[in-house]
């Protein structure tokens, strides 16, 4: 059984794509994670093309790689030029690193009209570079750059330039459908024509710009590329590159190709995240594989399917990739997705099933008027809690009121004033803020801390969303409020309803610190605290 080796571009090519920035800092991170979890070549970027990757290779050489061969990357030499004269050439030998990867020039369109070269002489630039990379000791990969649109455009020709960089040594010879614009049957046929050529180990460098980079990856293997380039979450220029965390699931569990341990498998989904968080790019919950809703069941029916077997509606299982099961509440729920719901959250309802069916009733309801909760899973299991007598508010609302100010050239300001009551005490606080919602925010947490304070200290606001649920009521219209809160462990989010987006804001504020306070475990003293002020919190 032949092995595949991975080759992540993430820190070069995902580097590239909008709204991507990587720091020195963050690439060695990432390379640092990718070294971990079974990556084979890390190319950590192009030093011949800005500071922050000259500077990114010093650091690398102080750092040690526990198996993968980080790798530099570069262009053939310039055209008229000796190797040792370009400074490209000079940069990517000073890296230090044990290979290296350069491109050149397949299809004839990129020689005569982009580059206003000759056919010749980007030949010679093909082979003197590999010939001279390979006299200092490197494995010497060689991206054909263009190669799919070259080979159709003039096969002839494009098969001369692999041959260049075959007879100088190339170690590797990568296919790269840089357009992204070849479908999966032509990728095999011109790599069945053009393979039995070529002595050197072949690889697939794909783009995504049809939405076909993962499947031109995997007909490419079954073609014989033994080398699969790519990146983390498909970052990349356009429409980002092949997605790796799709490639390697669907190489080792569907194809039964030998490329990596189930162990470094089963960190995929963690790879998948911490990449997003350090590139800054929110996560895709529709992701194969590694999103948040890869494994998400929301439908009735399908729960209940899958609560007897999770192939029924699953075409693996999540823990293989590090992912895991969740089932969604929402209008379309059954009895099957609450009794799911409860067992996970550690809600005792009635054996009768009356809870439960009061449950999805009220569910139906409350999504009728404009409730998701789905994307709010704590207002969802205060919502359990509440119908089935689980649920003593730890805090009652007496009332509030905001004040927004607004001077000519001045910020405005907001202020909120708020009045609540816990047991027989009552507490009245108020607060100023960014903005109404920052206001009552601080307002609230402030009267809590009076009665709570251990309870709320790590505890934060990290998002807030306001959506508009129909559209042709205009500024009358009933508006969605979402707020994530987190914690140094959890993160929840939770949801409120109204005309009035301070008090839709009101309602999921309310929410999120009555989940803190009832549904999460915290430490002795503090549950001794609660109980004393008469709150109950459901231990998971």
């Amino acid at each position: 059984m032949k092995k595949i080796l991975f080759y992540d571009t993430t820190l070069r090519d995902g580097n590239q794509g909008e709204n991507i920035n990587f720091s020195v800092e963050d690439k060695l991170r990432v390379a640092r994670k990718l070294d971990v979890s079974g990556f084979h070549y890390i190319e950590g970027g192009w030093p011949g093309s800005n500071p922050k990757d000259i500077h990114f290779f010093e650091l690398a050489k102080k750092t040690e790689f526990a198996k993968a061969c980080l790798t530099a990357f570069g262009s053939t030499r310039r055209p008229k030029t000796h190797p040792k004269k370009d400074d490209n050439l000079q940069a990517l030998l000073d890296a230090e690193t044990k290979a290296v990867t350069v491109f050149g020039k397949t299809w004839d369109l990129h020689v005569k009209k982009v580059m206003s070269n000759t056919l010749k002489e980007n030949l010679a630039m093909i082979s003197d570079t590999v010939d001279y990379l390979r006299s200092n000791g490197r494995e010497v990969i060689y991206d054909a750059e263009h190669f799919f649109d070259g080979y159709k455009n003039n096969p002839e020709y494009a098969a001369k330039t692999i041959e260049s960089a075959v007879s100088a040594g190339a170690d590797w010879i990568v296919f790269c459908d840089t357009n992204g614009g070849v479908l999966p049957s032509e990728l095999q046929q011109i790599m069945k024509e053009i393979m039995p050529q070529i002595p050197a180990k072949v690889g697939i460098h794909a783009h995504n710009d049809s939405g076909l980079g993962v499947a031109n990856t995997l007909f490419a293997v079954e073609a014989g590329a033994v080398m699969v380039q790519g990146t983390i979450n498909g970052y990349g220029e356009r429409c980002g590159n092949a997605d790796l965390t799709a490639i390697i699931p669907n190489l080792h569990l569907k194809m039964g190709v030998s490329c990596i341990s189930d162990e470094n498998l089963s960190r995929l989904t963690d790879v998948s995240r911490y990449v997003s968080e350090i590139a800054n790019v929110p996560p895709f919950n529709g992701r194969p594989f590694v999103g948040k809703s890869a494994f998400a069941h929301k439908g009735g029916i399908h729960v209940s399917a899958v609560m007897k077997t999770s192939k029924a509606y699953e075409h693996i299982e999540p823990e293989k990739v590090g992912n895991a099961r969740r089932v969604l509440a929402s209008d379309q729920a059954g009895r099957s997705n609450i009794n799911y719901k409860a067992k996970e959250f550690g809600v005792k309802l009635k054996e009768d099933g009356s809870d439960s069916k009061k449950i999805v009733k009220e569910i139906k309801r409350l999504e009728h008027e404009g409730y998701q909760f789905d994307a709010a899973e704590g207002s969802f299991e205060l919502l359990m809690k509440r119908i089935s007598g689980q649920f003593d508010p730890p805090f009652h609302l007496e009332s509030f009121r905001v004040t927004t100010e607004k001077n000519r050239d001045l910020p405005s300001k907001a202020y909120a004033t708020i009045k609540i009551s816990v047991g027989s005490r009552e507490e009245i606080t108020a607060a100023e803020g960014n903005g109404p919602v920052n206001a009552l925010d601080n307002a609230l947490r402030k009267a809590l801390n009076k009665f709570f304070k251990a309870g709320l200290e790590k505890m934060h606001l990290v998002d807030f969303k306001v959506r508009v649920i129909e559209g042709q009521d205009a500024t009358a219209a009933k508006v969605r409020v979402f707020i994530e809160s987190r914690d140094e462990k959890t993160i929840w989010s939770t949801i409120g309803v109204s005309e009035d987006v301070i008090s839709a804001s009101w309602e999921a504020l309310a929410d999120s610190f009555n989940y803190r306070l009832c549904c999460k475990v915290t430490g002795e003293k503090e549950k001794a605290h609660f109980k004393k002020l008469g709150v109950t919190q459901n231990e998971k």
